[in-house]
């Protein structure tokens, strides 16, 4: 067997799934409030080391490890992918619905056909009832956990940093009446957050709820926060994985056609 043949296939399979991952941020650069994804590269080796004693299979032991095939346990492998939940850069847009987190490890909590899910896109509207609803049509809650009805009238719509929506005369703005609040949660670790599609959230099973974000300077009315994908970065990851890709891709024909074709040609000598 070549090990070396099948370490390549590994380490080109890793950056072909590092390629897919880049091309999915380059493609959300401009979704509100989206946040980038990454790989860690490793090699199974390392997996093995740090698991070996607690697997199940009888064979893998520390006996069983002298029998590994090193060169082959030593091909790239994709040991974790996570989520870099880092603050997006703010536009203000001057829109009195579009709302935006003015911190990181904060979320809005929405109302969707699966179950709540959370999400930091403030890109909101109006549906024909008043209620208040994200760009999918899904409800927005409130901080007493129902759907937020803006009943305003020809009133002017303000949010304070807080998260409060109120109703203000046009002539005399002193003049208010609170309206609802938005709920907004932190979670104790963002890491445990799984990405669930159109920018949204979904806390994984078994970990606790996300707990209730209070005090000043949560949101910013009339601004919407960026996704915090970096252009030049991802461009320069993206030629950067093109380029090893070829390399695997060479070191695999020269395997396959050089090695191969040199030893057929020579094992093919009979000597007289």
């Amino acid at each position: 067997m070549q090990t070396g043949f099948y370490s390549n296939a590994g380490g080109m399979v890793t950056q072909f799934n590092r390629l897919d991952t880049i091309s999915n941020n380059l493609a959300n650069i401009n979704a509100t409030g989206y946040k980038r994804d990454d790989i860690v590269i490793g090699d199974y080796m390392r997996l093995y080391k740090e698991t070996h004693d607690i697997l199940p299979i009888r064979n893998h032991t520390r006996d069983g490890s002298q029998h590994l095939n090193r060169a082959m346990t030593r091909a790239p492998q994709v040991v974790e992918r996570y989520t870099d939940h880092d603050l997006g850069a703010m536009m203000q847009t001057g829109a009195p619905l579009d709302v935006a987190l003015q911190s990181p490890n904060l979320f809005f909590v929405v109302e969707t056909p699966n179950g709540v899910r959370y999400t930091r896109d403030g890109a909101f509207r109006l549906d024909e009832e008043g209620y208040l609803i994200a760009k999918e049509g899904f409800r927005v809650l409130g901080a007493n956990g129902s759907p937020i009805q803006l009943t305003a009238g020809d009133r002017k719509i303000a949010l304070s940093s807080e998260g409060t929506f109120y109703a203000q005369n046009r002539e005399n703005l002193l003049e208010q009446e609170e309206i609802a609040t938005l709920q907004i949660v932190r979670f104790d670790n963002v890491k445990r957050l799984e990405k669930m599609g159109h920018n949204y959230f979904k806390n994984a099973e078994g970990y606790p709820d996300p707990i209730a974000a209070g005090g000043q300077f949560l949101t910013a009315q009339g601004f919407l926060e960026k996704s915090n994908v970096n252009a030049v970065s991802e461009m320069t990851a993206l030629i950067e994985t093109n380029r090893l890709v070829g390399m695997y891709q060479k070191a695999m024909d020269t395997h396959m056609n050089e090695i191969n074709g040199d030893a057929i040609n020579k094992l093919a000598i009979i000597k007289a």
